[in-house]
């Protein structure tokens, strides 16, 4: 492998690395995941290495700022193959020192001896999905794991030497009650992680739950109702307020973490960082450029192996109009709680961000959305109606 770290890092980027493979399937999922056996696992695991390698000589003159593996589930893999993995991108870029690297872990596919290979490998961060800690809840959603199971690996976890874990909660699920709901949460939080990430359930077209609660969707008899919009209002309200009293920070829609603990990595999409994605169907933004890999895994895993090279399985770029620039730096960064600052705006377009959007920032002002001053920022209300005010600041 060519390794670049001495000739001098020029710019910060991230690395995402998607693992595809999970136990099962959960029902409310539309991510790319599938169960596979020991031996496709491998085959991917040495795909994925070449495209690592591949990625190297193209970006390794890059000083990598945080890495995240996503998926799936990336704790399928064994420790071994995660410690492999993890030496492929260290061999082939330059790193901080205090580079975030994550790890998304569930509750059944760990035991402390993955966990030590894992910060063997180098991980300083691992995101747990908990979603919640009520058994019924957890089977209407098809989870594989047990609020035992959870406790258990939160434990390993921090035995095996984490100092910086996220835990996921979902609210909003089919037959969940805000007690339950709250209870899940406060809980989680009695344990004193660095980060919690809490989301409401999201519909996706393509998985079972569209089919059962979708628009058109069939309902079987017996089977649990989707908490009401007002009880999904309360949740979201009642998790801010019991986190804040904790010494949590919201610093995105969703997102929640002691002072410093901020996920570097996400914040990096939300900000437009720089970052390269490997691994099937992962996406990149170098440039302003945005590309995505292949989502087939049979032709992933021949084209790796038969030209391991970086446009062989990039299927879709597209470098990013101005005009496109300025939407996604409008409807991401207003996802973060310190929302867009005018300034900055300024700096990166080479105008004020008055003469682009002036006119949708006053009626979302008046509307009780927006409020303006150095930075542009959502209302506690604006926050309930998010997807409403982003697609205002599309032209």
């Amino acid at each position: 492998m060519i390794n670049r770290k001495g000739l001098g890092a020029v710019r910060e980027i991230g690395i995402y690395v998607h693992v595809p493979f999970c136990v099962r399937k959960c029902l409310y999922c539309d991510f790319l995941s599938f169960p596979a056996g020991e031996e496709e696992r491998e085959r991917y695991v040495k795909a994925l290495l070449k495209e690592i390698e591949a990625g190297a000589v193209r970006y390794g003159d890059c000083l990598v700022d945080s890495v995240f593996f996503g998926g799936g589930t990336p704790t399928v893999l064994s420790g071994g193959q995660l410690i492999r993995l993890m030496s492929g991108l260290k061999d082939g870029f330059a790193f901080r020192k205090d580079a975030e690297i994550t790890l998304e872990a569930n509750p059944g596919t760990v035991d402390e001896r993955k966990l030590g290979d894992c910060i063997e490998a180098g991980f300083n961060r691992i995101s747990i999905g908990a979603q919640s800690l009520q058994k019924e809840e957890l089977a209407m959603i098809g989870r594989m794991h047990s609020a035992e199971d959870f406790f258990l690996a939160y434990r390993w976890a921090r035995e095996s030497g984490f100092r910086n874990v996220n835990v996921d909660v979902m609210a909003a699920l089919p037959g969940q009650k805000i007690l339950t709901y709250l209870d899940s949460l406060e809980r989680l939080a009695d344990l004193e992680p660095e980060h919690i990430s809490a989301y409401s359930l999201i519909v996706e077209e393509g998985t079972p739950f569209y089919e059962w609660y979708g628009e058109s969707g069939k309902r079987e008899a017996g089977m649990a109702a989707l908490p009401s919009e007002e009880e999904d209002r309360l949740m979201y309200e009642r998790t801010g307020k019991i986190l804040a009293q904790r010494g949590y920070g919201r610093y995105e829609i969703s997102n929640y973490a002691k002072p410093g603990f901020e996920c570097r990595h996400n914040i990096g999409y939300w900000k437009r960082r720089d970052y390269a994605g490997f691994g099937l169907g992962s996406s990149s933004m170098m440039g302003n450029i945005r590309w995505k890999n292949t989502s087939d895994m049979g032709e992933y895993l021949h084209l790796m192996e038969k030209t391991p090279q970086l446009e062989a399985v990039r299927k879709e770029r597209h470098p990013l109009s101005v005009k496109e620039q300025m939407e996604e730096f409008m409807f991401l960064g207003l996802r973060l709680t310190q929302g867009v600052w005018k300034e900055e705006f300024h700096n990166v377009f080479g105008v004020k961000i008055e003469h682009i959007y002036g006119e949708t920032i006053q009626k979302l002002c008046k509307q009780g959305l927006l409020t303006e001053g150095d930075q542009v920022k959502l209302t506690p209300y604006g926050r309930d109606v998010s997807n409403y005010v982003m697609a205002e600041f599309l032209f």
